[in-house]
């Protein structure tokens, strides 16, 4: 839809759109090679993934992460991440519910393998900072629909153009938060491991990167709560899991199913911020750190 220039507007108009349009067809045309490609990773990636968790009994599932919260937390949320997801497996949106999860631990981790290198070149180089700080702010003010409409033109609809859009929506806190990590690392600490001569490279592996542990964990929580509220958005063009009986849901005007589903996505949301929370203090870098900022 467009519409005509206000008299009362004097700036000349200027076609955005129609640029971005032909960069779009140019890459269609000229880059199917590669698109095809993209397309094979992400569903080796994730149909192996949902068929697995669709394959074993619901109560496998369910047991497994409640162990890992046992594990990671206390017994307690080990034994309300049974009562949630027990609730889930009542419902008849499992497979759909692991579907979701399949998308989501796909998105996330191919997201966090940019964003956190992304987030230490944009930590140890000033230039790559300035030029990423602006693409950010693009990236993180946009609306969330916006994302699935190039994801269209180029894979078409289903899983892949969900997971996609969801991986490049939920990059930039990964990024951002990375790098805030590395650059409140104590100066005195790089200072010490320099006058050792330490290689800058063994400082980031061994000093930096265990101290901003904490941060970048914060990050890696981030992306796996906006990659779960993407994917429920990529129901629109058809990605499957919860996002495609929530918009069923709406399409139908079925209350019912829509707060079903609704109740899933938020268990599922709960259990996946807790235990990506609590992954950080597991590591003993990471619990000094927290220690020093007690004291």
């Amino acid at each position: 839809m467009r519409t005509a220039v206000s008299p009362l507007n004097p700036f000349p108009r200027v076609p955005l759109g129609e640029w971005l349009e032909g960069v779009v067809d140019w890459a269609t045309s000229s880059l199917d090679t590669v698109f095809d490609a993209v397309a094979a990773v992400v569903d080796a990636l994730v149909d192996p993934l949902t068929d697995m968790l669709t394959g074993v009994p619901a109560i496998v599932v369910v047991l497994v992460i409640a162990g890992l919260g046992w594990w990671l937390r206390t017994w307690k949320f080990a034994l309300s991440a049974t009562v949630g997801l027990g609730l889930v497996a009542g419902m008849p949106y499992w497979d759909e519910t692991m579907s979701t999860l399949a998308q989501v631990l796909v998105a996330s981790a191919l997201s966090l393998l940019m964003a956190i290198p992304l987030g230490i070149l944009v930590a140890e180089n000033r230039r790559a900072a300035a030029v990423a700080r602006p693409v950010l702010d693009l990236m993180q003010t946009l609306p969330a629909f916006v994302y699935l409409i190039p994801a269209i033109f180029f894979f078409g609809i289903g899983t892949v153009p969900g997971v996609l859009a969801t991986l490049v929506f939920s990059m930039p806190p990964g990024v951002r938060l990375t790098a805030l990590g590395l650059r409140q690392v104590d100066p005195e600490i790089v200072q010490a491991g320099e006058a050792f001569g330490a290689s800058p490279g063994r400082i980031l592996l061994r000093t930096k990167l265990p101290l901003a542990l904490p941060t970048i964990m914060t990050g890696v929580n981030q992306v796996i709560m906006l990659a779960l509220s993407m994917v429920v958005i990529a129901g629109m063009v058809g990605s499957g899991g919860l996002g495609d009986v929530i918009m069923y849901a709406l399409s139908q005007v079925e209350v019912g199913t829509g707060f079903e589903g609704g109740i899933a996505v938020v268990i599922l949301a709960v259990v996946l911020d807790r235990l990506t929370d609590s992954i950080g203090g597991r590591f003993p870098a990471a619990r000094a750190q927290r220690a020093m900022q007690a004291n």
